[in-house]
């Protein structure tokens, strides 16, 4: 089974959205950390060895992973949603977002 970690800032916001709305799906595991030191789940060596794919919500995400876990995060991916830190905890946008720009990143859920 895939491993997809979903990474923010505060992990407040887009991450857990995006960690909750995939959740259903018996073909992934998810879980979801902060860059900032002061998250509500830090983004931790654990966690980066843990997952298959790591994704983030920004390019400065993206930046933060690489330089502080260079040493585990060998051939990994690192996907880049883009995602802007507009939007509330499960907001219909935010979801819908979610789900666009990872329809390619994932197989269609199985039935």
């Amino acid at each position: 089974m895939k491993t997809v970690l979903f990474v923010c800032s505060q992990n407040r916001l887009r991450s857990p959205t995006a960690e909750q709305i995939f959740a259903y799906r018996t073909d992934i595991e998810v879980a979801s950390a902060g860059t900032n030191h002061d998250a509500e789940t830090p983004l931790s060596v654990e966690l980066v060895r843990w997952a298959d794919v790591i994704v983030v919500m920004e390019k400065t995400h993206r930046t933060k992973v690489q330089r502080r876990f260079r040493a585990v995060l060998g051939g990994k991916r690192v996907i880049c949603l883009d995602i802007p830190d507009d939007y509330e905890f499960m907001e219909p946008g935010l979801v819908s977002l979610l789900e666009a720009r990872m329809a390619r990143h994932l197989p269609a859920p199985p039935n």
